[in-house]
């Protein structure tokens, strides 16, 4: 583990009450480990915003099922874009509509096209890409 390094910083009062406030919501133990937090997800949306960047994500996917020419169009897409899908699965939600859900590794730009690509689709009522970090340049 790195060496930590103690530091101080001025906040509003105000400020400081509704921080705390949102660390007793989301159970943090103490101002450091949040403070860690956001730091660490400040790095991560920069690496979301470098097209060049590793990253991972997920796709998720809600469509209907009774719309075969969707089913083929959304393999055929997934097959122009293998190289980046780690694993795929699918469940149904109801005779009508399935969850599908698709983890990804590759650059932003990439998973962002496969994304926007799927969740254009007719047929496909909802989809959400989540990008994260690969955990490589982050300490």
């Amino acid at each position: 583990m790195s060496k930590l390094t103690r530091f101080g910083m001025c906040l509003d009062s105000d400020l400081l009450k509704t921080f705390d406030q949102h660390l007793d919501r989301k159970g943090y133990q103490n101002r450091s480990e949040a403070l860690r937090d956001l730091i660490r997800n400040a790095i991560v949306q920069e690496q979301w915003i470098d097209q060049q960047e590793i990253v991972v994500g997920i796709i998720t996917l809600v469509y209907d099922l009774n719309r075969l020419e969707l089913l083929e169009s959304m393999t055929a897409i997934q097959h122009e874009y293998q190289d980046l899908i780690l694993s795929s699965m699918s469940v149904y939600l109801d005779t009508d509509h399935s969850l599908q859900v698709i983890a990804l590794k590759g650059r932003t730009e990439s998973l962002k096209n496969l994304s926007d690509n799927l969740i254009a689709l007719k047929g496909v009522i909802h989809g959400q890409l989540t990008l994260s970090t690969t955990g490589v340049n982050i300490k």
